[in-house]
């Protein structure tokens, strides 16, 4: 729920905006509050930046008061969306529902950023059973001619907005990403998997992105709280 007012939303897409100009070689989206989703397209106005959606409904409409539905977000212009945040989870949002709204994506034509993570990891490997049952789980019912048109963001829990500033490192990142892959393989067959976009999103940063850019494993990063500050977002999105 940042930023809180539509005077900041509006400037930070501005500078975004601004900025972006001189970075060539990222895909650029950013993920905008429901109610400022609107500016944010307006001041775009059809550039190289797009705007994706923080959650989406599985109906396209109906008696569902307070929900957005894919069918609002494509008439809206939007063409991604976030599915499966882990603060969504933690609200208590299941699997199942994960993939509802993966469906629901897919058949409006929009592209759902699919997040998974584990809230802490073990020295047994019992977190990467965590993952592959939200892959699982998320791809279920989902054909493999589809497979292209989605992507995965692996968000550690543990890593995301910690208080003791632990970090996860690119190996880390990278582990999980071959393991995403495998876990689809078994699933769609090694060529498909081999070609879906996994990012990172645990509290990336200026200081750490390089580190996970520079695996050819990692296709991008999913940018939290540094989003808020739009010359920290661009110095990350420059090295790109």
């Amino acid at each position: 729920m940042n930023p809180t007012t539509r005077d900041e939303a509006r400037r930070l897409s501005s500078d975004i905006k601004r900025g972006a100009v001189k970075i060539k070689n990222a895909n650029i989206a950013v993920c905008p509050p429901f109610v400022f989703a609107r500016d944010a397209m307006e001041i775009f106005d059809g550039g190289k930046i797009l705007v994706c959606a923080q959650d989406i409904f599985w109906k396209e409409s109906g008696a569902y008061t307070g929900e957005i539905s894919g069918l609002m977000l494509k008439n809206l212009g939007v063409k991604l969306v976030l599915v499966g945040h882990s603060e969504r989870r933690t609200l208590g949002e299941t699997d199942d529902i994960v993939n509802k709204k993966v469906k629901s994506a897919i058949k409006l034509g929009l592209v759902p950023i699919i997040c998974v993570g584990e809230k802490e990891r073990d020295n047994h490997g019992y977190y990467l059973a965590t993952v592959k049952k939200q892959i699982e789980h998320a791809f279920a019912g989902i054909p493999g001619t589809m497979l292209k048109n989605t992507v995965v963001a692996y968000e550690p829990i543990w890593a995301v907005g910690n208080v003791e500033f632990k970090t996860a490192t690119p190996h880390d990142a990278v582990e999980m990403a071959i393991f995403i892959k495998k876990v689809l393989a078994d699933r769609y067959g090694a060529e498909r998997a081999h070609d879906i976009r996994i990012l990172y999103g645990g509290s990336s940063n200026p200081q750490n992105a390089g580190g996970f850019l520079a695996e050819k494993e990692i296709a991008g990063l999913l940018i939290g709280r540094e989003s808020l500050d739009a010359k920290k977002f661009l110095a990350i999105t420059a090295l790109c």
